[in-house]
């Protein structure tokens, strides 16, 4: 349910809604460029890695690896990324093409643009305890993924050892 000022007394729903709000804003910046912000973050935190492995970019994006992979492929398909040399070969390894690079310093300047219209708007010192606030939120959000996720392999290894063989 909303309250007054148009936010769900949810947490989840607040965040997505401000969540979406905010990514149409980079998004329409980024129109120019042919990249999503959700695009501009993968190739991004690529490009500062020289090349990054799935684990690496889910624990930088904070993102589930069945969207990620998806992600990945499309980026892949239209050839801004491609597979980088790893010396374990179980592990996918990505690069950004020369089209990706090109396509990421297109993506730079419309993305800071936004990013100081939004700056701008919220103010610098706002943004800073949003940011330490959405930081502690996330810490928090993860541990119990993890957690929970541990104790359902825990539930499960244990389930397994209580057959009869």
């Amino acid at each position: 349910m909303a309250s007054m000022t148009g936010l769900s007394r949810c947490v989840c729903n607040t965040l997505r809604m401000v969540t979406r709000a905010v990514t149409q804003l980079y998004d329409d910046a980024l129109r120019p460029s042919g990249l999503r912000v959700t695009q501009f973050s993968i190739l991004a935190n690529i490009a500062g890695k020289g090349a990054a492995n799935l684990r690496q970019l889910e624990d930088a994006l904070a993102i589930d690896q069945t969207t990620l992979t998806r992600s990945l492929s499309l980026l892949e398909r239209d050839g801004l990324i491609e597979r980088a040399p790893h010396p374990d070969q179980r592990i996918k390894a990505m690069r950004l093409t020369a089209k990706g690079r090109r396509a990421l310093e297109i993506a730079r300047p419309l993305w800071a643009h936004a990013q100081q219209k939004v700056l701008r708007e919220m103010g610098t010192k706002a943004w800073a305890d949003a940011q330490r606030r959405l930081t502690h939120l996330l810490h928090v959000a993860v541990a119990k993924r993890r957690l929970e996720r541990g104790r359902r392999r825990a539930r499960s290894s244990g389930a397994l050892r209580l057959r009869p063989r």
